[in-house]
Order: C-alpha cells, then structure tokens, then sequence
C-alpha cells in the first residue's frame, strides 16, 4: 500500500487545506501527518515542542511519516519541516511526491505571523524567510510534481492536482 500523493511545502503552502480537497476530488482518504502526531501524543504539537523539545517531536514525526506511508492509500500531508530528515527524504523515493510551492508573501498572508506554529513564536517574518530559503531546495529534490501556490485558491490547487493524478 502506498499514499497516492505526498503533499510537501512551507508553512502555508497549504497542505491541509489543499490535501482534503484533492482527496474529496479523487474519492480517497485524505491524512496529515501533524494530527497523527498530535492524536499519538496526547496534546497539540506546540506542547509537544515546549515539553519536550524540537528532537522529540521530529522522532515521532520521522515515525509516523514511517507508518503511513507503509500503511495508507490517499493523500498524505507533512508537516513543513519533515523532509529536513535524511531518512524521511529517502523513504519518499518512489512516491508521489507534490510540492506546493508558495513565496513568502502569500506565506505571510495565509499563516499570519504564526499563531500555534511554534517555530514561528520568535521572530516569525524573518524565521518564515530563513525556513523557506533553508527547505526549497531539499523540496525540490524530493517532488515529483511541483505546484506554484501563489495567488491561487485552495480549489484551483486541487482542480489543478486532481487532473494531474
């Protein structure tokens, strides 16, 4: 069994969002990644962040990528800092990969200045900017269909991706 797309991109790329609806389009199960991880853990990903830190949460984030790609057939949404992973980035090999590309304006437009984001707590503009400039080129690597977000709805996305797949 194998998802039938990977959704990978920055915080407010529109994974989510975008992810349920092309699930709607193609009659699939559509699931995030984050609310496993959230669902696991007994709490929101912020608290997992302050209780137990940024390397906690990326192993139960490397093992749930792990699952459901193992286990599940629709569309899989990451989380926006999941292919910083080595071994997530090898285990997407041979997958749909679609990265949602999004610039930094519309970013800032869709996330606000990063409530409940906790890598956004401190500095969110400027974290935002390193983030994106520090992950596109390993979203690059890893898609297979890349997708610019930008001044698009999230239906348009989905319409456009649905006739893709």
């Amino acid at each position: 069994m194998s998802p039938r797309a990977v959704l990978i991109g920055a915080p407010g790329a529109g994974k989510t969002t975008v992810g349920g609806l092309l699930a709607e389009r193609l009659g699939l199960r559509f699931r995030d990644v984050d609310a496993d991880i959230e669902a696991r853990a007994g709490k929101p990903i912020p608290e997992i962040f302050f209780d137990e830190g940024e390397e906690h949460f990326r192993a139960l984030e490397r093992a749930a990528i792990a699952t459901a790609l193992e286990e599940f057939d629709g569309i899989l949404a990451l989380g926006g800092g999941a292919i910083m992973a080595e071994e997530t980035r090898k285990s997407l090999a041979g997958h749909t990969v679609v990265y949602l590309a999004v610039e930094f304006a519309d970013a800032v437009s869709r996330i606000g200045l990063g409530a409940g984001r906790p890598l956004l707590a401190m500095n969110p503009r400027a974290t935002l900017k390193h983030l994106l400039d520090q992950r596109r080129p390993l979203y690059e690597e890893v898609a297979t269909v890349t997708v610019p977000t930008d001044g698009r709805t999230p239906e348009e996305i989905a319409d456009d991706l649905a006739a893709r797949l």
